[in-house]
């Protein structure tokens, strides 16, 4: 199928036309007809499925028809939440891009810098807000934004805004929207906790996996390197070295290994800049924008930067550390090997992280190749490391949540009466819909 038969309008289609755009990705294929229709979406997909043109090509055709059958209506009209500063940036980039001829305006907030300087041309009328969490927090205490009149909510990366703390900021946004919304929901992973949560908040929705499970990413060459702590930086310069590195991220856990690592590159004349929390956010927009740019070889960052940032032809993905869990790997590794390009994944594993390899490959039912042949081999037996059992308990009946019913769907044609759906999320103005943690409260046991 090609993007000509989405029925898509024309200044939709031209843009995409200009990025290269012919065929869709599975999950814009399923997702497209659905929220046209004005359906709630449950997407499960991981890093790299193209999920961002997924849901914003549809809005910016919905939000644009409105103003063309001369509805009047109050803005915003969409609001984006996603969990990062950088994935917020981006997820505005594409709105912008995708509907550069429709006249409609698209604005990002976020955190690090003051709200006033974000503010210019917020008065003239925004109609999609694409905001982390926090911020948009901050902006309704001070009375900046109204979001009586959202039509459409998405949650990008909701599962990654659990694990950062942002559930009490998400539920002040649920009771301040209306009631009756269309609502678009995804997530990388759907743990008991998660899956409730969306319960409560969509209305028979469309339920999209892509990849359930595993990481289909043929493109992307694997590899392990067994090395000591003390001898990755060798290596790593070893490899910069012998290897033919266009570009890469290096992912690392500490922020100041990150800052040293930088320093060891640019004394050796190798461009590189560190991206991290600690920095600012200045400096995080130009270290991105230089790697896109090709002005920077390599940029060593946290996990700020593991989920859904799209860099064209990013050669290379190095996890100088493991990441702490292994649902981060995919997301790391995703940075490379997009829009049908070749990539490489080079992971470094110490005799301390060979649990979390294990873990890692039992998530992605993946063995990783061994690289044997470096010059900083360990002859430590990491094979004595036994992989963690798959814990097969199952949650039992009564304590499993209760979902509405989803469609697993492929492709069809919508049906004819799903835009006439009256949507209602059962929440009460006073109900906590989930903790600060991103657990479930536990309920006290009847005496």
């Amino acid at each position: 199928m090609s993007f000509e038969k989405l029925n898509l309008i024309e200044p939709i289609k031209r843009s995409l036309a200009e990025e290269g755009y012919v065929i869709p990705t599975p999950i814009q294929e399923q997702a497209i007809p659905y929220i046209l229709k004005g359906r709630d979406i449950l997407g499960c997909s991981q890093t790299g499925t193209g999920k961002t043109a997924a849901f914003a090509v549809p809005i910016l055709q919905m939000l644009y028809q409105q103003r063309l059958d001369g509805e009047a209506r109050q803005l915003p009209r969409a609001l984006i939440l996603s969990p990062t500063r950088e994935l917020t940036i981006q997820i505005n980039e594409s709105f912008n891009t995708y509907g550069k001829y429709t006249g409609l305006k698209c604005a990002a907030f976020f955190g690090g810098i003051k709200i006033n300087s974000q503010m210019q041309g917020f008065s003239k009328g925004i109609d999609v807000v694409v905001a982390t969490p926090g911020r948009l927090s901050d902006m309704m205490n001070q009375g900046i934004i109204n979001l009586e009149n959202i039509q459409i909510l998405v949650l990008d990366e909701a599962d990654k805004m659990f694990d950062l703390g942002f559930a009490q900021n998400l539920n002040m946004v649920l009771q301040a929207v209306p009631k009756e919304i269309q609502t678009l929901f995804f997530s990388a992973s759907m743990p008991p906790d998660m899956a409730q949560f969306a319960s409560n908040i969509l209305t028979l929705p469309v339920r999209i996996d892509v990849a359930p499970g595993t990481f289909n990413a043929p493109k992307i060459k694997q590899a392990v390197y067994f090395v000591r702590q003390e001898d990755k930086t060798n290596l790593l310069l070893h490899l910069i070295d012998e290897e033919e590195i266009e570009s890469a991220i290096i992912f690392i856990n500490d922020k100041k290994e990150a800052d040293k690592l930088v320093t060891i590159f640019n004394q050796r004349g190798i461009r590189a800049r560190a991206l991290h929390g600690k920095k600012s956010q200045f400096n995080r927009e130009d270290a991105l924008k230089k790697l896109k740019e090709k002005k920077l070889q390599i940029l060593v960052s946290t996990d700020v930067l593991s989920r859904g940032i799209d860099i064209d032809l990013l050669s290379h993905v190095i996890n100088y550390d493991l990441p702490r869990e292994p649902e981060t790997y995919l997301h790391r590794i995703g940075r490379t090997g997009r829009a049908g390009a070749n990539g490489f994944a080079l992971s470094f594993c110490n005799k301390n992280e060979m649990r979390m390899l294990a873990k890692i490959e039992e998530l992605n039912d993946f063995r990783i190749p061994v690289i044997a042949n470096h010059p900083f081999i360990t002859n430590e037996h990491y094979t004595d490391v036994q992989k963690p059992k798959k814990n097969k308990q199952k949650v039992p009946e009564e304590e499993a949540p209760m979902l509405p019913t989803f469609t697993n769907v492929e492709y069809e044609e919508p049906e004819e009466d799903d835009s006439k759906l009256k949507r209602r999320r059962i929440i009460k103005k006073d109900q906590t819909l989930i903790s600060q943690t991103g657990r479930k409260k536990a309920e006290k046991p009847n005496k």
